[in-house]
């Protein structure tokens, strides 16, 4: 049972104590002692401190003192308290970490899961997707991951905008609108703008990576890039 009170803060020697006063009702220090198996003076260290924490407090009965454990309840208030003491501080903590968070803006996968990574964030972030060098390498690599994201995304009611630069036509994925652009686009470089992000994945042969930005300024200049390049390709 004591274990549980190390979660409030109390040590073992705190804890074990307390729980043998409550079996008890009231001891001498000796007592607690040869039932406990700890030092005499480890006990009345540590009947110190649990007397400061409120729980525990002492009679004098004929020049000798006897320990009692205070109420129970006592550890709810303590508990409590802890609780409020963390909420005081949450404010300035969600602030340090948001501030951290905001700087974070760049990062890097590697791999096919690195990849994966990236799509389901495009299906958490729900926005329109915008492909500029839209790759069969895909398909290469995700074969079988590939009809899932794509459930997800029609499910979603997400749509697809894709500029591939390929020698011949392909069959356009479902809610898609496709153009293309003259051979000399093709490239092992994709990019995909979505929301306020651009992943710029480079379909290696044997382990693709990716650099994921999460900057608006920057998916915006993607996307006017995107815009322009549209405008030329071809249906």
């Amino acid at each position: 049972m004591y274990e549980k009170l190390l979660h409030i803060g109390l040590t073992p020697t705190e804890a074990k104590i307390y729980v043998m006063l409550v079996d008890l009702s009231k001891a001498q220090a000796g007592v607690l002692s040869r039932r406990t198996g700890i030092h005499r003076r480890s006990i009345y260290d540590a009947l110190d401190r649990l007397i400061e924490k409120g729980l525990v407090s002492y009679i004098m009965e004929n020049d000798k003192r006897y320990y009692m454990p205070t109420d129970p309840t006592r550890i709810q208030e303590i508990i409590n308290l802890q609780q409020q003491d963390v909420m005081s501080i949450m404010p300035t903590l969600l602030a340090k970490f948001q501030e951290k968070k905001d700087k974070q803006q760049t990062f890097f996968y590697r791999g096919k899961e690195g990849i994966k990574t990236i799509f389901e964030d495009q299906i958490r972030d729900g926005k329109d997707i915008f492909i500029i060098g839209a790759s069969r390498a895909a398909q290469d690599h995700l074969k079988y991951y590939l009809p899932h994201y794509t459930k997800k995304r029609i499910k979603n009611k997400i749509k697809l905008h894709a500029l591939y630069a390929l020698p011949e036509h392909v069959t356009p994925p479902p809610l898609s609108r496709i153009k293309y652009l003259p051979e000399t686009f093709n490239s092992l470089v994709s990019t995909n703008i979505y929301g306020d992000k651009a992943a710029i994945i480079l379909w290696l042969p044997h382990d693709p990576v990716a650099i994921l930005i999460n900057q608006p300024d920057i998916a915006k200049s993607f996307k006017k890039y995107f815009d322009l390049l549209w405008k030329i390709g071809k249906r």
